[in-house]
């Protein structure tokens, strides 16, 4: 074989390469993908908060979210540390069953910051009900809420 067409052969190999998917080689047959979804946004105890669910396959794992809710002042110290009282729940819609409940407290100093609860794995087909909520001294919870739908 000549130089030429080895050239040729290994440009004809490598444009092959680069123009194939490189998740197309990542995934197995068996994987399950993660969809995150999130629910609309709140404010509660002056803070932008949000409850969001990491469904893969029949298993769901709820967290909120916290973070400020605008821009802090320009030239300014930044927002003073708050002690939050978080409450995440989730539940399986019309099952009967409590909710799973979690209490933390945390401090939000000016850094997004997310609560995460525990994974649960529910029939497909179910709708599981996150809930999340922050109180702070002497604002009440003003819980944020996010459904979703195991798929089957």
């Amino acid at each position: 074989m000549n130089r030429l067409a080895l050239v040729l052969a290994g440009s004809a190999v490598l444009a092959v390469a680069t123009l194939t998917p490189a998740s197309a080689a990542t995934h197995s047959a068996g994987e399950v993908d993660t969809v995150t979804s999130c629910g609309s946004s709140g404010l509660q105890s002056g803070l932008s908060t949000r409850v969001c669910a990491e469904v893969t396959g029949t298993t769901v794992a709820f967290y909120g979210t916290v973070g400020l809710a605008g821009p802090p002042s320009p030239g300014g110290p930044g927002p003073a540390p708050k002690e939050l009282i978080t409450t995440l729940s989730t539940e399986v819609v019309g099952s009967g069953a409590a909710p799973t409940t979690q209490t933390r407290q945390v401090v939000f100093t000016s850094a997004n910051l997310q609560v995460r609860g525990a994974a649960t794995t529910v029939p497909c087909g179910s709708t599981v009900r996150g809930t999340f909520a922050v109180a702070s001294f002497p604002w009440a919870p003003r819980p944020v809420v996010h459904e979703v739908v195991i798929p089957c």
